[in-house]
């Protein structure tokens, strides 16, 4: 199933007919779609009624540098903020890391998404792409807070999705613009990076989101194209989650060729859901997809577990106190 970007703040008519195509199976939304925390509420109610099956809406609203949505919600703090504390205060480096997942998807729900696509779960070893996104250079640190992570969003009611596997915080490039290559040898990347997925996913974490990044020693193909990778997810690591493919639009996605080329190698490789984060990309997208890439139960298991509505979240003691933490923290 696709996940398909829009152009604005409000659905077009092209844009209705894409949600009719049986291969999409959800929506994420950008700052591009956000004017206000009214109108993207709007928004998300339209796509829900626009569309005649189930879909699922997300985002990336991680904190720090990537923050879809700013004004009107609460400030989030960049998760290096979490791995800094922990060198001092593990045990309020875990809580605040809790508190931070559940504002972060408790804000998110009460609006109508299912879905921020996080926690990042790559190491902080000077990726231009991840940055400040990380949380600690340590991959036992990252492990732990990761967990934490989880625990906080399922607390809220949404799911977790940790990207991006098997690691993408160990090489310098950034995948938007430039290809990525990770000359690491398996053992070493199981014993640093996957460390954090590993235990995200003992603390229940439903997806995760494949790198667009090549490890030649593993595997020719990078990692959402290759089928090693996605095997080993589910045959050594048992996970039986959702696997996310990053965006198609990315310069590093570009290695086996047009758009239909990217889909089809993606879920050839074993993936769940394709992103097409770009509007330009997705009539291409639809064209190219398969009977046998249409499955409306890829996404369901994601859906948003039932929560309060605005008014009434920021009723409650724990979002105050949740804010309050967070600036003291900031």
């Amino acid at each position: 199933m696709l996940v398909i970007g829009i152009s604005g703040t409000r659905l077009q008519p092209e844009e209705r007919n894409w949600l009719i195509h049986p291969g999409v199976g959800g929506v994420i939304l950008f700052t591009r779609n956000f004017a206000s925390r009214e109108q993207v509420t709007d928004l998300c109610a339209e796509l829900r009624e626009a569309a005649p099956r189930e879909v699922i809406l997300c985002v990336d609203q991680e904190g720090g540098p990537v923050q879809r949505f700013r004004e009107g919600f609460s400030v989030l703090p960049e998760l290096s903020r979490f791995g800094a504390l922990f060198d001092t205060d593990a045990a309020g480096a875990m809580d605040a890391a809790r508190t931070h997942a559940w504002l972060m998807a408790s804000e998110m729900r009460a609006i109508g998404l299912d879905l921020s696509f996080a926690p990042v779960v790559d190491l902080k070893r000077g990726n231009r792409a991840i940055g400040e996104r990380a949380f600690h250079l340590s991959p036992g640190i990252v492990a732990d807070l990761g967990a934490a992570y989880v625990q906080g969003m399922h607390a809220a009611g949404m799911s977790a999705t940790l990207k991006h596997f098997p690691g993408h915080g160990s090489v310098l490039e950034d995948t938007h613009f430039d290809a990525a290559v990770d000359p690491r040898p398996l053992d070493v990347l199981e014993a640093e990076d996957m460390l954090p997925f590993r235990t995200g996913f003992s603390a229940g974490a439903e997806a995760v989101m494949m790198a667009h990044v090549s490890y030649p020693c593993v595997d020719a193909e990078p990692a959402g194209y290759s089928r090693f990778w996605i095997d080993y997810l589910r045959n050594t690591l048992k996970f039986s989650g959702v696997v996310f493919s990053d965006d198609i639009g990315m310069a590093a996605a570009e290695s086996v060729g047009g758009v239909a080329a990217r889909l089809h190698a993606h879920y050839d490789a074993g993936c769940d859901s394709v992103l097409v984060c770009a509007p330009a990309l997705v009539p291409d997208a639809l064209a190219a997809m398969r009977e046998r890439d249409v499955r409306p139960e890829a996404l369901s298991s994601l859906a948003g577990r039932p929560a309060p509505d605005w008014p009434t979240l920021v009723s409650d003691p724990r979002w105050n106190d949740a804010v309050a933490a967070l600036a003291a923290l900031a």
